[in-house]
């Protein structure tokens, strides 16, 4: 094969493993953040005493889910934009 081919196949499985990186990860962002929420929710209506306690670590949390998927984000541009790869067949 030519270097054309091997640069357009690593291209396109580039693409792939991008839109595998931000769908994956904001499917699971999405789904975390969506079971912590109701787990709060269901423990603030069984002790509302313990609130503000369990809101202070489900931000916490919340944060710490999200900064994960911008992690994966920023990973999946650096492969868009300065892939690496790229280099070896040239």
């Amino acid at each position: 094969m030519e270097n054309v081919e091997y640069l357009a196949l690593i291209q396109a499985y580039t693409g792939i493993g991008i839109g595998l990186m931000i769908g994956l990860g904001a499917a699971g962002a999405c789904i975390g953040v969506g079971i912590m929420c109701s787990r709060f929710l269901e423990g603030a209506a069984r002790q509302p005493e313990m609130i503000p306690t369990l809101q202070a670590k489900v931000f916490l949390l919340l944060g710490l889910t999200d900064a994960s998927f911008i992690i994966a984000v920023g990973m999946a541009m650096f492969f868009a934009f300065a892939n690496p790869l790229l280099s070896v067949v040239q």
